[in-house]
């Protein structure tokens, strides 16, 4: 159980469990994508939402793995609509491929988590020739969301149900900042002096920023579709795979982090808890508005960024 659980504006803290910020809500009607939900805080994401009635989309890279935690969730939850589809988000041809398939079903979307991600990996290059972690945790996420934008616009006009887009990312951890994010492919994909850590900040980073210009971009637009970011903290995953070391010390001092109830919240928070309707383009963590670092507020970055990504998804 973290140290740090004072009660914020919401009522909720660090120790609130994505169960606890969702209690008596009703879920049905709606139908939610969570990618990553195969394992870790996007299982628990899948098993409540499902839990509140809603169908939840399992998006996952690994079909067999998505499959066995489908079936342990409608084990718990007999009534539990949940599918499984296969998607890679390293790969533009997989997203393409998912959204296609997705939207050849005639479902309506109301919930996108962007929750999978990968963290400190060592350095390789997509099968689209991106360094992997932009590929995975930013590329793929804004690939999906600008495919599946006008499903969730059709089905916001057609429900009267304020649609969301949540992207579950970090406070950059101050590794982006060192270095932000070059806009030109050949330095993103720069070998000498690659560090894993400052990848992953800026893939993170690029998460916030999204959110933010998507969520000026449907402002602007008049559509009821809002679009936030969050830090879902320190959690015991497997995320932290390649950083053996680390990870020793996170389950060593396991009592200071979260559970994975506990940072499975502020998603659910996002999805399903009436606070925050017609909240957009806010960061939020420990279910509560928090303020990331300095670069995450720039909305000029946020308007670079879309442009560039922009020319690596054609």
């Amino acid at each position: 159980m973290p140290f740090f659980a004072c009660k914020g504006p919401s009522g909720f803290s660090a120790n609130s469990t994505a169960e606890e910020v969702t209690v008596g809500i009703d879920g049905s009607g709606l139908t939610a994508i969570v990618t990553g939900a195969s394992n870790g805080i996007g299982t628990e994401t899948a098993r409540v939402l499902a839990l509140r009635g809603v169908h939840v989309i399992m998006a996952v890279r690994n079909v067999k793995s998505g499959g066995e935690v489908r079936e342990k969730i409608i084990a718990e939850i007999p009534s539990a609509k949940v599918d499984v589809m296969e998607l890679d988000l390293s790969s533009k041809a997989s997203v393409r491929k998912f959204a296609s398939e997705f939207k050849s079903r005639g479902l309506p979307l109301n919930i996108l988590i962007n929750n999978a991600g990968i963290m400190a990996t060592p350095y390789k290059l997509s099968e689209d020739g991106i360094e992997m972690q932009f590929a995975t945790n930013h590329i793929g996420h804004f690939l999906l969301t600008h495919l599946l934008l006008d499903t969730m616009k059709e089905t916001a006009k057609n429900s009267k149900i304020e649609g969301k887009i949540i992207n579950v990312s970090s406070d950059g951890h101050g590794f982006a900042s060192r270095s932000g994010i070059p806009f030109d492919l050949e330095k993103l994909n720069d070998k000498p002096g690659y560090n894993g850590l400052t990848a992953y900040g800026r893939s993170k980073l690029a998460n916030i920023l999204h959110a933010n210009e998507l969520a000026r971009r449907l402002k602007e637009e008049g559509v009821d579709i809002t679009a936030n970011s969050l830090h879902p903290g320190s959690i015991q995953t497997t995320l932290l795979a390649h950083r053996t070391i680390v990870h020793g010390i996170i389950t060593f001092l396991g009592k200071v982090f979260k559970s994975v109830p506990q940072g499975a919240s502020t998603q659910c928070y996002l999805a399903l808890n009436p606070q925050v309707q017609g909240v957009t383009g806010t960061y939020f963590s420990n279910n509560n508005v928090a303020k990331p670092q300095k670069q995450a507020t720039d909305m000029e970055l946020a308007s670079k960024l879309w442009d560039f990504s922009l020319t690596l998804i054609e």
